[in-house]
């Protein structure tokens, strides 16, 4: 249990999700929290996401858990075979790490809603409007938020950056490990109908040529204005390739997807207009220390990668909840901080670096990395160690220093 300490103002600069969970966080202890938007309101990105285990028990701890399992689509495991051949390359489990455990597909605005709905309970106070590209200090060195016009906000006692992985104040905390890198792959994504369609709803299917071509199937149970459950499908493509594609029509892709995968030309059927792809592209980027003087990087901000293992948003929530237990176990504040950089340590250099090595094995250009995956992961699921071990790392379970298996929910 964690307890209230001094009360301290607080901004939060983003108003995604790892930015609402940490305001719900940290105004729950009586801090004083701001959430700072670049946007006119607040909105989700994207389509859909896969929380896992780890996220879900941050946002049990958050009261929303219910909410957001009522509205998402249980996964229980993840597939993906190769085109043409159809050899398996992924059948992970959760139950192979524990019995009940399981993943959550869920459209971003849902899990967006939920936390929104909680942090307009909670009356914390949300500036729109206000792009911050800045932080100043004033004369007692607490910081200032600097918009581009020039006008400030503070000072505060803290500042939170969960502005995402385009964040420009990532500098201030010591710039990153390595140049901010784009990976050269990203995905068309949309929401689709999924029933009757013969799709498992409790699965994470994907479909690989080699690694030049990805798609996927994730169940995200109800999408914003439409009933029944629906899907995401994601279909990957290089950035300079998006024109290209919309000048080739809708007719050609679809043919294309069916070529690949036929039981998915069913759920694509329905798409009339491109607009109803969002592309969506992503960076690598790693901070040397998540933390400066009255400064925390969470989310993206600290750590962004591609969506491969499906870990951006719970390492978020995880962040935000490590970021409150440390500065409410340490009366100091830079204690504090220094405690949650060495709490998220372990799991962020896990999961950062095996994000950027298995990337280009499932989206590339490049054959060999394909035939590694080809010929390594089938080996791995032979044997019942490895499997386990890959089990707990698609899970998000490896390096935590949250360190216990959630319990599955209570029905």
């Amino acid at each position: 249990m964690i307890s209230r300490g001094v009360s301290r103002s607080i901004a939060i600069v983003g108003c995604g999700i790892a930015g609402m969970a940490a305001a719900l966080f940290l105004t729950r202890l009586g801090h004083r929290v701001e959430l700072v938007e670049r946007f006119d309101a607040p909105r989700p990105v994207g389509a859909g996401l896969l929380l896992q285990p780890l996220g879900l028990a941050v946002l049990d701890r958050l009261g929303v858990g219910l909410r957001i399992r009522s509205a998402g689509a249980r996964i229980d495991r993840l597939h993906g075979l190769t085109h043409p051949g159809g050899r398996r390359i992924l059948d992970v489990g959760y139950d192979e790490i524990a019995p009940g455990l399981s993943g959550l597909g869920i459209h971003r605005a849902s899990l967006f809603g939920a936390l929104h709905a909680a942090v307009e309970a909670e009356g914390i106070a949300v500036a729109t409007a206000t792009g911050i590209v800045d932080i100043d200090r004033a004369a007692d060195r607490r910081p200032l938020l600097v918009e581009a016009a020039g006008r400030r906000h503070g000072p505060f006692d803290l500042v939170v950056d969960a502005s995402g992985a385009k964040s420009v104040l990532r500098p201030h905390a010591g710039g990153t490990t390595r140049p901010v890198r784009p990976f050269r792959f990203g995905a068309l994504w949309t929401t689709v109908p999924v029933a009757g369609t013969g799709f498992d709803t409790a699965a994470l299917a994907q479909r690989y040529i080699a690694a030049r071509q990805m798609a996927g199937v994730m169940p995200v149970g109800g999408a914003p204005g439409a009933s029944g459950p629906h899907a995401a499908f994601f279909w990957s493509i290089p950035s300079d390739r998006v024109d290209a594609w919309r000048a080739a029509g809708l007719a050609r892709w679809k043919d294309q997807v069916a070529a690949v995968w036929p039981e998915a030309a069913n759920l694509i059927a329905g798409i009339d207009d491109p607009d109803r792809l969002t592309p969506a592209f992503y960076l690598h980027a790693t901070v040397r220390h998540p933390v400066a003087e009255r400064l925390a990087l969470i989310g993206d901000a600290a750590h962004a990668t591609s969506p491969q293992l499906g870990q951006g948003a719970n390492m978020g929530l995880i962040d935000a909840a490590a970021l409150a237990d440390a500065i409410a176990g340490h009366a100091d504040l830079a204690t504090g901080l220094a405690a949650y950089a060495a709490a998220r340590q372990r799991h962020v250099r896990f999961y950062q670096a095996a994000s950027w090595w298995l990337t280009p094995m499932f989206q590339s250009g490049s054959r060999l990395p394909a035939l590694i995956r080809d010929i390594g992961f089938p080996l791995a699921h032979a044997v019942p160690y490895a499997r386990r071990d890959m089990a707990f790392g698609f899970a998000g379970l490896k390096a935590s220093a949250f360190g216990r298996i959630p319990p599955p929910p209570q029905r």
